[in-house]
């Protein structure tokens, strides 16, 4: 406690006798200028990526129902494989419909001999025309009922409408099945795939631009990260933009095209698009380095002369090592990019130009 009072005692004598001896504020030692490292402001052309979150789709998907009732007696296909158009996929138990066929061929052809002889017979008046009239309505009949069985027993082959991948069988050998009603799997195309995201709706005059382009292998404009946060080797094109902007989200739904020929894309796979910002306009980029945070806010020190003042701007989208700057700078202008950390408004600074070695 004693220690403590000295300490005190002997601070206050110290002031006093400062004060006495005329002492003011330019003796006060000075802290020696900090060394800093210059960036020049330059506006530049800024090309960068938008990433939208994306979803992989099917250009064309179908549901496979069946056609007609009845037992499943043969699958043609293993599950998940690639599949023509044209191929057999399911046959549904034809016996009962091949021989109503038959039977409607049969009764065709007596109708329509029964028909033929009447035809003749009428021309020589040797028939009343009713009766004529009566064959020509059974021959009628007869052929709409063969059309019918004809039309079943084509149905109980199911073939594949289009190339693409055919999914996991939902029904399996034996199994009966509805017309109309059973699903018995889906088949979707697989090459080319497509990718659907959402675009804000101020973007779709630049969207537009791009509709319909033709395919080229070296254009970057739109490219794809996969879920493993690989690259897709493949650039896709823009092919449609939805027939309406979604009111509650202001945004439209823009479909790209993307070649599959290595089956790496598969529907319902999410993914990220990427666009490439390609704009004419220049913006003010600069060193993220320059940057200082305080209380979420984005602030630089900008040299004058031989001093700095800490000046706050708006930034904007980052370029690897690199940021873009809204609002607070102008081209021509000097900021600190190395030394940021020794720096608070107002301080001394001698300054080197970027790339230089600051001295010691």
């Amino acid at each position: 406690m004693k220690k403590r009072l000295y300490l005190i005692a002997l601070t206050v004598f110290a002031v006093v006798c400062f004060n006495s001896c005329g002492g003011d504020k330019d003796d006060i030692p000075q802290f020696p200028p900090t060394p800093v490292t210059a960036y020049t402001v330059q506006s530049a052309k800024a090309s960068y990526y938008i990433e939208y979150p994306g979803t992989v789709v099917a250009l064309n998907e179908v549901e496979l129902r069946a056609e007609v009732s009845g037992y499943l007696t043969n699958i043609y296909f293993r599950d998940g494989e690639h599949v023509t158009k044209g191929a057999k996929l399911y046959a549904v138990d034809q016996q009962q419909y091949k021989a109503a066929y038959d039977v409607a061929k049969a009764n065709y052809d007596e109708a329509n001999q029964d028909y033929e002889r009447y035809e003749e017979l009428a021309k020589q008046d040797a028939i009343a025309k009713q009766i004529l009239e009566h064959s020509e309505a059974n021959l009628k009949a007869a052929e709409s009922n063969l059309t019918s069985v004809e039309t079943n027993l084509r149905n109980s082959i199911i073939y594949a409408p289009f190339d693409g991948t055919i999914g996991i069988s939902q029904v399996k050998l034996g199994s009966a099945v509805t017309a109309g009603q059973t699903l018995m799997n889906i088949i979707s195309s697989d090459n080319p795939m497509a990718v659907d995201f959402a675009v804000e709706e101020t973007r779709i005059t630049s969207f537009s631009r791009f509709l319909n382009k033709k395919s080229n292998p070296d254009d970057s404009t739109f490219m794809l990260v996969l879920p493993d946060q690989t690259s897709y080797p493949y650039p896709g094109k823009l092919i449609l933009l939805d027939r309406a902007v979604d009111t509650e989200t202001g945004t439209i739904t823009a479909r790209l095209e993307f070649s599959n020929k290595d089956s790496m894309l598969r529907p319902g796979l999410t993914c990220n698009v990427r666009v490439l910002n390609n704009d004419t306009s220049k913006s003010i980029i600069i060193p993220y380095k320059a940057v200082v945070v305080q209380m979420n806010e984005y602030f630089v020190f900008v040299i004058n002369g031989k001093k700095v003042s800490q000046r706050r701007i708006e930034i904007g989208r980052p370029l690897k090592d690199k940021i873009i700057v809204n609002s607070g700078l102008k081209p021509g202008e000097q900021i600190v990019v190395d030394g940021v950390q020794k720096l608070r408004d107002n301080s001394p600074v001698i300054v080197t130009a970027a790339g230089q070695k600051s001295p010691s």
